[in-house]
């Protein structure tokens, strides 16, 4: 197997299985308590709760994972367009800037398997 397809692999397992474990958690809250990293604006445009806000989100992050599993080429889209809205609902809320900049170095990942998928297609 060559570096471009063990890189495929990696990348395509951890955003198939990170997405997913993510959007389980938005519903128990253990890793974290989610909503806490919302922006107060998420749940002014759309008038829920902060955590039922999140339970969407879990949604989301459930569906984006996998589609990357069966189509990575447009999941990896869809992943690196979610961590942009993430970074940008951080940098509203004001707060936890190095998460932003963790979920930066994501959306490059996102990006990059993307590439390789296209390559592959």
């Amino acid at each position: 197997m060559s570096g471009a397809d063990q890189a495929f692999t990696m990348l395509r397992t951890i955003y198939t299985v990170a997405p997913i474990l993510f959007g389980l958690d938005k519903f128990f809250n253990i890793l974290t308590q989610w909503p806490m990293y919302l922006a107060p604006a998420a749940t002014q445009v759309v008038p829920v709760t902060p955590q039922m806000f999140m339970y969407g989100v879990g949604v989301v992050e459930i569906i984006a994972g996998l589609i990357v599993a069966w189509r990575p080429r447009w999941g990896s889209l869809i992943v690196a367009l979610w961590l942009l809205g993430i970074i940008v609902n951080l940098l509203v809320l004001g707060h936890f800037f190095d998460v932003a900049l963790r979920d930066f170095g994501l959306l490059v990942g996102a990006l990059a398997l993307n590439r390789l998928a296209t390559r592959r297609a």
